[in-house]
């Protein structure tokens, strides 16, 4: 950028000096014939634009060809962007000038990115115009001629009589500023039509911030916002009522099954309402501390892995705890983990399967979960596994989760508890106890063969063989032999 600035400076030099030669050298100049005068009309509008040429033309010595080739490089860019520099030498051919020059940082690292952007969008150009002319005061005024400790005085600027800027003395440091920001460098280049001070900050006009704050109101303004797809209900075939706005901190209305994401064992959930999640809580920073929570609670890489890296349930919990669920995870350790097969894992959707069934949508803690099955003996409790549930009882003072060989314990109670997600340590991997199976076995009972009864037709008959083999006849029938 120095090297541009550097070679539009030798290009001013050379139109200056050209501009300043005489009218009989230029004359005598190949290729650079005198126009003919065809009438007094055109002769005058000559001489008088030539006039107005000798009055707005500066020298090499000019402030303004000191601004372009000095260290303030930014503001010199900003000049060339916004068309500005034939207005500035009409001003130093008409009077001397004062600029207010910010340093290069003020305008690379801590203008607000957003607003530099505004000044540069070409429908802006006026508001960079008159934000640059913001800066420069048609008056010399030296650090010599800065007001009086404790005063203050109001300059005009070349933006508008309306705007002006303040110069004052603090009377602490006795260290000059002119409205919020303080001169670093006075007197940092002096020329005979000018002076330029450097300054720690850019000055913003007021018209040009309302005109940026207003700008961005309209776009917000404008902007619209995503809404779920209306829902038609089954039955009546007809567009279900919005749901009533729901307070800040009050409980979800859907379950948690229907907020879900569709997943490998679970059907497609419906999309939230109109307006989407209400984001009452900051879901994804929790489930992002819990995880480090298991991290460096040390034992439990294998399932922070899972939530993490082999699937995407991470993500999954922070949405439902952002919407205002609560959830207990039960965590298998390392030891459990390594225990299981290869084709425990290599089945699609097997990883989310088992971590589903390893977290309840609801709150529990080590104290709560053995005050009830102290209490009710074996409890239920509903997981994301629809419709399998985890069954906890009480064994040797802990709590002890499902049944018969697929069982774990309460082994590291309570690692993470934050009021809306809790982490249980347990000693095994839990898989759904397959209910029907056993059923069948129960109702499958040994077939016992039962002999008849006689029926009554043969009992009279042997009563007759009897009686007549009492007469002696019972060989005539064959019945009776």
């Amino acid at each position: 950028m120095d090297s541009q600035i550097y070679g539009r400076s030798i290009f001013f030099l050379i139109v200056f000096a050209i501009a300043s030669l005489p009218t009989s050298t230029l004359a005598a100049l190949p290729n650079n014939p005198q126009p003919k005068s065809h009438s007094p009309t055109t002769s005058s509008s000559f001489t008088k634009a030539a006039a107005a040429t000798t009055t707005a033309q500066i020298n090499s010595n000019s402030v303004l060809v000191a601004l372009l080739d000095s260290h303030y490089t930014e503001l010199a860019e900003l000049v060339e962007k916004a068309l500005l520099l034939q207005t500035l030498e009409e001003a130093v051919g008409n009077h001397n000038i004062t600029i207010f020059a910010p340093k290069n940082e003020a305008l690379e690292r801590q203008l607000d990115p957003e607003f530099k952007r505004f000044l540069l969008e070409p429908g802006n150009l006026k508001s960079l115009q008159t934000l640059l002319m913001f800066h420069i005061i048609p008056n010399r005024i030296g650090s010599t001629q800065w007001p009086h400790p404790g005063s203050g005085r109001h300059h005009q600027t070349l933006c508008s009589s309306h705007e002006r800027l303040h110069l004052a003395t603090h009377k602490n440091n006795s260290r000059k500023s002119v409205n919020s920001a303080q001169i670093i460098r006075p007197d940092d280049v002096t020329r005979p039509d000018g002076v330029i001070h450097g300054i720690e900050r850019l000055l913003i006009p007021r018209s040009v911030e309302d005109d940026f704050n207003r700008r961005r109101n309209l776009r917000t303004i404008s902007a619209i916002l995503p809404e779920g797809a209306p829902e038609v209900d089954p039955r009546t075939h007809r567009l279900k009522k919005p749901a009533a706005p729901v307070p800040a901190g009050a409980p979800p209305v859907l379950p948690v099954y229907d907020a879900l994401a569709p997943g490998p064992s679970l059907a497609p959930a419906p999309a939230p309402g109109p307006g989407g999640p209400h984001h009452h809580f900051d879901g994804e920073s929790q489930v992002k501390d819990f995880i480090h929570t298991l991290l460096h609670y040390g034992g439990y890489n294998e399932m922070a892995d899972i939530l993490v890296n082999l699937t995407s349930l991470a993500t999954e919990m922070g949405r439902l705890v952002s919407e205002g669920y609560v959830l207990t995870v039960l965590a298998p350790n390392d030891e459990a983990m390594a225990k299981l097969t290869t084709d425990q894992l290599s089945e699609p959707g097997a990883p989310e399967q088992i971590v589903y069934y390893h977290i309840i949508p609801e709150y529990q803690t080590e104290e709560s979960m053995y005050n009830s099955v102290r209490r009710f003996g074996k409890v239920r409790y509903d997981t994301l596994r629809l419709p399998h549930k985890v069954v906890a009882q009480e064994a040797d003072g802990s709590v002890k989760f499902g049944q018969g060989d697929v069982s774990a314990y309460l082994f590291d109670p309570d690692i993470y508890t934050d009021g809306r997600i809790s982490v249980q340590g347990i000693d095994g991997v839990l898989f759904p106890f397959e209910e029907e199976e056993v059923k069948a076995e129960k109702k499958t009972a040994p077939v016992v063969k039962v002999a008849a009864k006689p029926r009554r037709a043969g009992k009279l008959m042997e009563v007759a063989c009897r009686m007549l083999g009492a007469f002696g006849h019972d060989s005539h029938f064959s019945t009776c032999q």
